[in-house]
């Protein structure tokens, strides 16, 4: 975000930042990277470790109903056989001719019928994507291509419209299992969490003793051959999911799907972004498992963009892994049937699905935060959630002598066990403000001369620069408060 009068932020502004103080840098730059590929930083893996946190939290501690689990990477082949993904876990892809680049025909489609809203043409980008979701949704990949030239779309390296076919690409990264190579048997990284609950559902059931309705949780890394990935840590190769997948009985679901898309946006609005940058969007498009579906946008600086979704996926996954498995994947409901009068008996859950890309949240969370002020002083400063900030607190001693370095690393010291705290006595205190404004620290506190008579310190306000004198018994407590997850966890 930028302040009235300040620039528009970019997308480069956010890298270069993410970069220059510890947030998240290119995968083994030494070698010139990976494409797509990122590593979190000191500060980066503090902000994610953060949001994860605040993910977890608001499913297993807020609900008594919903748990969690771990579940491999590695799982048996058929897995992904019975979901669909050998199948039907493919992205339509084309080349241009002259320059040679590869696009998703989707993403193209989708790039236009923005800049057809943004020139107020509404109701034609609409029209095109609900086009180019019936032509998708019947495989009919040669009429995508025609849908793209008769739109004048052109490839934004070479300027020309000199495609090739639309083909279908499986996303899906495949290994080797086994000591020697002629006896090692083909498995997949896995491209979604989701089946490792799927998988798991009678185990939790019957070990928590768990009733319809109940969730279960999982925060873990998925993996994606993405041909176009692009837009920073937005899409990446390997990324992470946090799921949560809630069973339901049949005949219920759209209420609790009602229910998860308002529990959800209300998460997102309780780690601070902004209503007026958060929208649904209703999938044109549905999954082959979905009978509804809804995305959570935020506002990039590349527009409106998922950062969750959320999926009624009916009983598509328990039914297939029943079938191809032979293994029965069956609740049997106790509760009485008003219309029957008798117990609902024996049936296959239906689910309802919330899932978010960390890495998504992290970026949003990010550009969200930078801020850059202007007037009479500029400055630039990450305005982060206190709860998910890197870190908590700065203790800083106006000198290093005298014994105020001191006083600030006792301060420093007991502080850290309750949440995460620094001593920083390098440079002119101003300076040491702004490094800690830059990376989103809510809480500066000085120590001075006046310390040492007075037991008391000064706490400087990262949004507002406002300060103000405490006693040093009262910090523990007063910055505890402000950056505690129950801050987050009482406002969803």
């Amino acid at each position: 975000m930028s302040q009235t009068g300040a620039p528009a932020t970019s997308l480069q502004d956010i890298i270069g930042h993410a970069k220059e103080y510890g947030f998240v840098f290119p995968s083994s730059e030494i070698y010139d990277g990976l494409q797509a590929v990122y590593d979190y930083g000191q500060n980066g893996v503090e902000l994610k470790n953060n949001l994860k946190a605040a993910w977890w939290k608001a499913m297993t501690q807020l609900h008594d109903n919903i748990v969690g689990i771990d579940a491999a990477i590695f799982m048996h082949p058929l897995t992904w056989k019975a979901s669909g993904h050998v199948d039907g876990f493919n992205d339509p892809m084309i080349d241009n001719k002259d320059s040679k680049k590869r696009y998703r025909a989707d993403q193209l489609l989708e790039g236009k019928a923005e800049t057809l809203a943004e020139a107020g043409k509404v109701e034609e980008s609409k029209t095109l994507l609900a086009e180019m979701g019936r032509l998708l949704g019947a495989e009919d990949l040669e009429a995508v291509r025609e849908l793209i030239i008769s739109e004048n779309i052109v490839c934004p390296v070479s300027g020309t419209a000199n495609w090739t076919e639309v083909r279908q690409f499986n996303l899906m990264f495949s290994t080797q299992v086994g000591s020697v190579a002629e006896d090692s048997s083909l498995i997949y990284l896995r491209p979604e969490t989701a089946q490792g609950i799927f998988v798991n559902f009678l185990n939790v059931q019957k070990s928590g003793r768990m009733k319809i309705p109940f969730g279960i949780a999982q925060i873990g890394k998925a993996f994606r051959n993405e041909i176009v990935a692009r837009q920073f840590t937005f899409r990446m190769r390997e990324f992470e999911q946090m799921e949560m997948q809630f069973f339901v009985r049949p005949g219920t679901e759209m209420e609790w799907y009602e229910e998860w898309k308002k529990q959800r946006l209300a998460f997102h609005k309780a780690i601070g972004l902004p209503a007026e940058s958060l929208q649904y969007h209703d999938h044109e498009k549905l999954a082959h498992y979905a009978n509804a579906a809804v995305d959570i946008e935020y506002k990039f600086p590349f527009g409106f963009r998922e950062i969750e979704g959320i999926h009624s996926r009916t009983d598509f996954d328990l039914r297939n892994h029943q079938e191809l498995s032979k293994k029965k994947q069956q609740y049997f409901d106790p509760e009485i049937d008003p219309d029957t009068e008798k117990p609902y008996g024996n049936y296959i859950p239906f689910v309802v699905e919330t899932s978010v890309g960390a890495d998504r949240l992290f970026l949003a969370a990010f550009c969200n935060a930078f801020t850059r002020e202007t007037g009479e002083k500029e400055r630039t400063y990450l305005k982060l959630h206190p709860a998910i900030a890197p870190i908590k607190a700065a203790v800083l001693p106006l000198v290093k002598k005298d014994g105020l370095a001191d006083i600030a690393l006792g301060i420093a010291n007991s502080l850290k066990s309750t949440f995460r705290t620094v001593y920083d006595d390098g440079g002119a205190i101003g300076k040491r403000y702004t490094r800690q404004d830059l990376i989103g620290t809510p809480f500066c506190i000085a120590v001075d001369y006046e310390t040492k008579d007075d037991n008391c310190v000064t706490i400087r306000h990262r949004d507002t620069m406002g300060q103000e004198r405490v006693p040093i018994s009262e910090l523990k407590e007063r910055i505890g408060h402000e950056v505690s997850m129950e801050r987050i966890l009482e406002a969803i």
